[in-house]
């Protein structure tokens, strides 16, 4: 049997985040009635004219420079011309011979091995509209459809990967690391189920050693991570199918459908000739100087994998602990606030990660929808080192904090929630588990150094958490040992 080669190329479509379209001011603003945001521009009425939104140009420059692009010093845009009902001017205003910026490229990390990912490119246009399909979620199978054009002339920037991956789960891994950096940059949500983050895969396969590369098809519908790497390790068993049984496979455009779990053919795909670009006659090119490419260089922040990087290196954090924390750019922030309040870096990623992060998740809340804030936590891990408070009596406080969005000495002051540390008041609670557990204290005379923990329990369950453990069990082995 024939061995062949994954080859996948992406094209991710990111809706930018500007409060006006590509070429006109309507508002960009996602969920309005359909056919409100709108205008003669967008709708390709006769007689108006295109003027560029400059925020996405300087949006599509910062994401090109994240991606160690080269900007192009002189750019245009073009018509694309295709039919189809939610696009009404026949053509989009894209870009093809001179986009804004080329050659550049993105690291990502597979079972432990760093790739580099080519950039082919980052460009600017604009979005078509929106069928919306009644009688079935799929043009396939609807009764009718209707058309939407809120979303006509959104601002959207493509980046284009060269074939450079050849695994599923490696496209996978490359969307998500290419979201994290859009989110970073703040230029796009990367809100896959709304599609502002869109993915486009060009898969094919060749024969093991073959450099020249097979006949591809485009699989389209594709809203998360997960369903990415899902749809395109079925196209490779679909095409490994057709090229195993002397088949041959078409290029053309496919869809995931979730109902079925495969990938269905939805057109023959076109070449670039069916799209008859020539330059857009309403548009002056684009002229990009050092100066402005070195003013926008200026507000790149720390991006994700160097910020991962330093979090290992500087605050001596487990790697799984420090790509939690590098996710978001907000969360990570509020880490490092943290971290500059209460120097304990280790036990700080610890609560973040394990404590506040499983709030976050369980109630669906961003970090800034919190009702605290870095000093919140970084209060709460000071008391937990001062032994004012114990670590489990600190999860109780946690609660209350988040809650009622009070500091942590004001909720360890009113619950009466301090830790106990004095031997005085602490030793009838000792002796009373040492009498009531003769058979823990037997065995701990034997030798059994875990018998000790059982009376460690006891006395933590009668203190309801608040005394020292290693305090209580200092105590029961002097105790044990008159």
């Amino acid at each position: 049997m024939q061995n062949y080669e994954t080859v996948i190329g992406l094209e991710i479509h990111a809706q930018l985040l500007a409060e006006s379209k590509m070429f006109c001011s309507c508002s960009t603003k996602f969920g309005n009635q359909p056919n409100i945001n709108i205008c003669p521009v967008c709708t390709g009425q006769p007689g108006v004219l295109p003027v560029m939104n400059k925020k996405a140009l300087d949006f599509a420059i910062k994401t090109g420079l994240a991606l160690h692009c080269k900007i192009a010093p002189h750019s245009i845009f073009a018509r694309k011309h295709y039919f189809y009902p939610d696009l009404p001017k026949n053509f989009q205003i894209s870009q093809y011979e001179l986009p804004i910026a080329e050659n550049g490229y993105l690291e990502i990390e597979v079972n432990g091995n760093i790739k580099k990912v080519r950039i082919n490119r980052v460009h600017l246009e604009e979005d078509a509209g929106k069928l919306v399909h009644k009688g079935s979620d799929r043009i396939m199978g609807a009764d009718y459809s209707l058309v939407d054009l809120n979303r006509t002339g959104v601002p959207l920037m493509e980046i284009v990967t060269e074939p450079d991956m050849h695994s599923p789960e490696e496209a996978k891994v490359f969307m998500a690391e290419l979201r994290k950096i859009v989110r970073y940059l703040d230029v796009c949500d990367g809100n896959m189920e709304e599609g502002s983050l869109r993915c486009d895969a060009n898969i094919s396969l060749r024969p093991a050693g073959e450099t020249k590369l097979g006949k591809k098809t485009e699989v389209k519908n594709m809203n998360s991570f997960k369903i990415v790497q899902k749809a395109l390790e079925l196209e490779v068993e679909r095409q490994t199918k057709v090229l195993t049984e002397g088949g041959t496979i078409i290029q053309e455009t496919r869809h995931y459908d979730e109902t079925s779990n495969s990938t269905i053919s939805l057109r023959t795909k076109e070449a670039e000739m069916d799209y008859r670009y020539f330059p857009e006659p309403d548009l002056i090119p684009i002229k990009t100087d050092q100066k402005w490419i070195d003013g926008i260089k200026n507000t790149l922040p720390e991006l994700p994998i160097e910020k991962l990087k330093r979090f290992v290196s500087s605050y001596q954090l487990p790697v799984a602990s420090a790509e939690v924390l590098t996710l978001e750019r907000d969360l990570s922030d509020f880490f490092e606030e943290a971290v500059k309040i209460h120097n304990n870096p280790k036990i700080m990623a610890n609560w973040v990660v394990g404590n506040l992060m499983g709030y976050m998740n369980f109630n669906n809340l961003t970090i800034k929808q919190l009702k605290i804030g870095p000093k919140h936590i970084a209060d709460l891990v000071s008391l937990i080192d001062k032994n004012t408070i114990t670590g489990n009596s600190a999860k109780d406080v946690l609660a209350k904090m988040l809650e009622a969005g009070k500091s942590a000495h004001d909720i360890v002051s009113e619950s009466g929630m301090t830790q106990l540390n004095d031997e005085s008041s602490l030793l009838p609670t000792i002796q009373r588990a040492i009498s009531a557990n003769p058979k823990s204290v037997e065995d701990y005379k034997k030798g059994k150094e875990n018998a000790i923990m059982h009376l460690v329990g006891q006395v933590m369950r009668e203190t309801k958490g608040r005394a020292n453990p290693e305090v209580v069990k200092k105590m029961l082995r002097e105790e044990m040992n008159k």
